[in-house]
């Protein structure tokens, strides 16, 4: 699959449109249910602050899938994607409010690679700290 955008319409630092991600813990209860992931860390905050952390914490692949959403929706076609990946270095901490959390999604295009490929470097971003690292999609451009 390609995506909907040109190839020779892109260039090394073009900016893909930012956006943020609301988290609350209704959002980690529907990820649990739709990922089959019930570790108590994403809902019991009793349990999360006993095993050390400040508090529930978002699932990782939860975050990397929101960061991902940043590439798919500015390509068009989420099978335009061919490489995906990140490392985790801080949790998304949700609090047990109607604010919840944010995820603040960047991207950027770093590198033009063959056969009309982009390489898109992403920063996510909750509470003011960055939340991946080394995240990088691979996408496929018409």
């Amino acid at each position: 699959m390609a995506a909907k955008i040109a190839f020779d319409e892109v260039q090394v630092g073009f900016e893909l449109p930012a956006q943020t991600f609301p988290v609350t813990r209704d959002t980690l209860v529907r990820y649990a249910g739709a990922s089959g992931d019930f570790n108590p860390i994403h809902w019991n905050e009793k349990f999360a602050t006993e095993v050390g952390l400040p508090d529930v914490i978002a699932h990782g692949m939860f975050t990397m899938a929101e960061a991902a959403r940043v590439v798919t929706d500015w390509a068009g076609d989420p099978g335009a994607v061919v490489e995906y990946g990140v490392r985790f270095t801080r949790p998304v901490v949700v609090p047990n409010d109607d604010k919840g959390a944010s995820i603040e999604v960047s991207g950027k295009v770093a590198a033009l690679l063959d056969d009309k490929r982009v390489r898109v470097d992403l920063t996510a971003v909750s509470a003011g700290q960055k939340v991946l690292g080394m995240a990088r999609a691979v996408v496929r451009l018409a």
